[in-house]
Parts: C-alpha cells; sequence; structure tokens
C-alpha cells in the first residue's frame, strides 16, 4: 500500500509538471511575435488558487489547519485567500 500511494504521489506530480508545461509551450506559441513578461507571477499565481482551494477544502475550512498543511503562516494564508477572492 505504501508503495502504490508514493507511486500516486509521483504520478500526479509528473502530471502537474507535464501541464504545467505544454500550458506555458502554448503561450509562447501563441505569443505571436509578443515579449513574453513576468511569466514566474503569472504561472505562480494561477497555480495558487486551486492549490488553496484543495487545501481548504480538505482542513475544511479552518485556516490554521490549512496554513499548517501549507507550510506558510495563517496571516499569509489569509492574505492569499483575500488576494483569490476566496474568502
Amino acid at each position: 500500500a505504501e508503495q502504490s500511494r508514493h507511486w500516486k504521489h509521483n504520478m500526479s506530480k509528473e502530471h502537474i509538471q507535464e501541464v504545467i508545461l505544454h500550458s506555458l509551450q502554448d503561450y509562447f506559441n501563441d505569443l505571436d511575435g509578443r515579449k513574453p513578461t513576468d511569466i514566474y507571477n503569472m504561472i505562480m499565481h494561477t497555480v495558487e488558487r486551486p492549490v488553496l482551494m484543495a487545501v481548504m477544502a480538505h482542513a475544511k475550512n479552518n485556516q490554521s489547519h490549512a496554513a499548517e498543511m501549507l507550510g506558510i503562516n495563517r496571516n499569509t494564508l489569509r492574505k492569499k485567500l483575500l488576494e483569490h477572492n476566496l474568502l
């Protein structure tokens, strides 16, 4: 069971990386000669919202538990939730 759980974790991680890679390739292809800017912040902001949504759901909307799962301060979590209109 432990190996199965570890395998699923790795497959999920690889899948996420693959999706982001393909999305970025599509983004570059769609630029049509325009210069890409602020890619890091664009990706982090885009990925952050579903991460926050999933963790908050798993934590049953308990911000302290969610912050602990994410490894961030509760005040930081609250700020991020507000930024993404999740509060």
